[in-house]
């Protein structure tokens, strides 16, 4: 994700550069209205019409201004009308509930939450990450190792399927269709509506930030730290950690306060993931719990580096309202238009392109190290971020439920994690030399590398990034048959692209 300074031009001129794409948003919390049911209702006609109107046999797709997904898509395919399908449409603070319309972006449910002391229970990193995209996609974050994933804490859904028809789905209700959702990329319907449950947050977040010098402690003391879900006695809110090399990991712990008190801003000059640095021991912070939610979002986790926004001079420059991952994601949609770097710098040069390395993995915990140490000892990529899984209490009842999935012997059979185990979600964002595997350059080849010895190791990936497994690799990890079997219910006449076809073959 290397982009060259020379791409940016920072303060007014960056805005310009962006024109349309970019709709300007603070990075400071804004009040979010529920939009109410009777618009909510509005916006499904509109949808529904925009179906209706797209000519039998022809393939459909969502029409969204935003995407996190780092793999193309080709194919031809009509946009589908969401415009009226993007906000929260109430939220019961008594229930600790929301219904939530399928497109909106968790950094506007979030908004809309915290004022009654509620959140969501899981949040993935990245503001515009919507939550019909979490559920149906991928979406860890660090309260992920006692909440599960996104799917998890779902109550009910409306799903536009192929036939053109919302159908509703619960645990109890269209069960088969309920627990397929998930990690299906949109292959089988989107998310019109989610009622979801929240939980209450308190207002700040006490951070410990501990050093481990070797990677097999710091395996142990993340096993540790998840099994116990407390440190010095105090229960955690949130896990996570960086490694940067295998001499320098740091657990990541949160413990909820509301006593008041002096705190970080990692949204103006610091910046967070630096501030983790520490010879020994155990180093303090301090955050508002909205910036602890977002702290990985203003710079992209590290990513904004490769756009010279952390440099001091630079970032003095940069508008404060552009420092946020929204705005990263569109320059990379530059660079992957007009091949600027490649063009710029490695082509003048005689140098192959550089292959991206945009993943996200996991492993069992006990693997983590031996992962850990394998990767840096093949590559330069770092840090990595990671972050503990573990399925919420009670989803193993879904085991055996529904029409299609019940012979699943997970909960949530296109999402192969068990329910007795800690699993590792291991990100990591940049490129390496296109003949780091091979002298031609072969396009994907360290990323099938990757795969292969994920595999060996019992893991697997999330599927938002390129991906390069053949149909029976694929089929051992990702549910087998069931997804075509599901398509036959639900969208008979293929409006969407299999699952397959979306995340490997870039339809």
């Amino acid at each position: 994700m290397s982009i060259p300074q020379g791409l940016v031009n920072i303060g007014g001129t960056l805005s310009n550069a962006l024109g349309s794409t970019f709709q300007s948003r603070s990075v400071d919390a804004e009040h979010i209205q529920p939009v109410g049911w009777y618009r909510h209702t509005q916006g499904v006609e509109k949808l529904l019409s925009s179906f209706q109107a797209v000519p039998k046999g022809k393939r459909v797709r969502l029409a969204k201004k935003t995407s996190n997904l780092f793999r193309g898509r080709g194919g031809e395919a009509a946009g589908l009308d969401v415009s009226e399908l993007n906000g929260v449409i109430e939220v019961d603070p008594v229930a600790r509930t929301a219904d939530v319309q399928g497109m909106c972006t968790y950094e506007d449910l979030v908004d809309a939450t915290l004022p009654h002391k509620l959140s969501p229970f899981v949040i993935p990193q990245l503001k515009t990450i919507t939550l019909g995209g979490a559920v149906t996609g991928m979406g860890v974050e660090s309260t992920s190792f006692r909440n599960g994933l996104p799917h998890e804490s779902v109550i009910e859904m409306d799903i536009l399927t192929g036939t053109g028809e919302v159908v509703t789905c619960s645990r109890t209700e269209n069960v088969d269709l309920f627990r397929s959702f998930p990690n299906s990329y949109g292959s089988l319907g989107y998310a019109v509506r989610l009622k979801i449950e929240l939980e209450p947050v308190k207002d700040f977040i006490e951070l410990k930030h501990v050093r481990f010098h070797d990677l097999q402690s710091y395996q142990e003391g993340l096993a540790k730290a998840v099994e116990e879900k407390q440190f010095e006695g105090q229960p955690l809110h949130g896990i996570d950690g960086v490694s940067f090399s295998p001499d320098e990991s740091y657990l990541i712990l949160a413990v909820a306060s509301d006593e008041e008190g002096p705190v970080s801003d990692y949204t103006r000059d610091q910046i967070y993931y630096r501030s983790l640095h520490h010879p020994d021991g155990v180093k303090h912070d301090r955050l508002t719990i909205r910036d602890y939610i977002w702290r990985w979002d203003t710079d992209w986790f590290w990513c904004s580096r490769a756009f010279g926004a952390q440099e001091p001079t630079v970032r003095q420059l940069w508008p404060r309202e552009m420092r946020r991952s929204s705005v990263y994601w569109k320059l990379i949609g530059i660079d992957r238009k007009y091949d600027v770097e490649h063009n710029l710098l490695n082509k003048p040069k005689g140098l192959p392109h550089r292959e991206r390395v945009v993943q996200d993995i996991e492993v069992t915990v006990d693997k983590l190290a031996e992962w850990l140490e394998w990767f840096f000892e093949s590559c330069d990529i770092e840090p990595l971020w990671l972050c503990p899984i573990r399925l919420r209490d009670g989803s193993e009842e879904l085991i055996g439920t529904g029409d299609v999935t019940k012979d699943a012997t997970v909960p949530w059979p296109l999402y192969p994690l068990d329910t007795h185990s800690t699993w590792i979600n291991v990100g990591f964002w940049s490129a390496v030399p296109g003949d780091l595997v091979t002298p031609e350059a072969t396009p994907g080849a360290f990323n099938r590398v990757i795969e292969k010895r994920v595999s060996e190791l019992g893991g697997h990936k999330s599927l938002y990034s390129e991906a390069f497994y053949t149909r029976d690799e694929f089929e051992k990890l990702y549910g087998g048959k069931l997804p075509e079997e599901l398509k036959k219910v639900y969208d008979p006449d293929q409006r969407f692209p299999g699952l397959y076809e979306k995340t490997v073959g870039g339809v």
